[in-house]
């Protein structure tokens, strides 16, 4: 399957912004209408737009549900939302909101069990765990979760075996060094993630900083590239995004 650009949108306070790391102490926020900027990313073409709600990723709670709502109803079913998804009951809202996936983050990794019956319940289709993790000296990637501030004592090699008997997984890989620095993807983890799970569908996620990066995540085999800051400073144009579209 070729890879496919997913443009993201980060929600804070019902404004588009992008963090730098993760951290809520470095914002930039940018003078777009949410629900304008996801009609016009899904005008390009893409199969998917990711959307993650901040303020619910911070309290816990969905913050800027009725706003995920406008931005899904033009097109039900192509927009995947994290940030604050804690019990099934939040996959359950979202869903019903039009959202077409739910991601689910630090509950993947510190409930797995509970997560693991919303797989039989909503189906594997419907879900994608989000990991994000951190590099240790050797080069092992360790879940990073609650907002990255926590330590998740575990690898990523281990979250995904977790999960790997539950079918085609969609799994969204961030490294945390590596989000909204503009430093440029790392395709050695996405590469190694496939190479031991070979199956899974790996949207590759942090450091995009131009369509060549896009291009370069292709030849890792990950089926999607997750493109927030490049977007929104131009660096990527809606036309290069088309044009990848329809090169792909």
């Amino acid at each position: 399957m070729s890879l496919k650009p997913i443009p993201a949108i980060d929600l804070k306070d019902g404004g588009c912004v992008r963090l730098f790391q993760g951290r809520f102490d470095q914002v930039s926020e940018y003078a777009q209408d949410p629900v304008a900027l996801a009609a016009r990313y899904l005008a390009l073409g893409v199969d998917w737009l990711h959307v993650v709600d901040l303020d619910g990723a911070r309290a816990g709670t969905g913050g800027n549900r009725e706003l995920i709502g406008r931005m899904a109803a033009p097109a039900p079913g192509r927009i995947q939302v994290g940030g604050g998804v804690r019990t099934r009951a939040d996959v359950e809202a979202l869903l019903g909101l039009g959202v077409g996936r739910v991601v689910v983050g630090s509950t993947a990794a510190e409930h797995p069990a509970e997560v693991r019956a919303w797989f039989g319940e909503f189906g594997a289709e419907r879900l994608v765990l989000a990991f994000d993790v951190g590099l240790d000296d050797s080069g092992t990637p360790w879940l990073r979760t609650r907002g990255w501030t926590e330590d998740a004592g575990l690898s990523l090699w281990d979250a995904v075996e977790t999960y790997l008997d539950l079918g085609p997984l969609n799994v969204l890989c961030t490294d945390v060094a590596r989000d909204g620095a503009m430093a440029g993807p790392n395709q050695a983890l996405y590469a190694e993630c496939l190479r031991r799970f070979p199956g899974l569908q790996l949207q590759a996620s942090g450091g995009v900083r131009d369509i060549h990066d896009v291009g370069a995540l292709r030849a890792t085999g990950a089926t999607g590239a997750i493109i927030g800051k490049a977007l929104l400073d131009g660096r990527i144009t809606d036309e290069e995004i088309r044009s990848f579209l329809r090169d792909a």
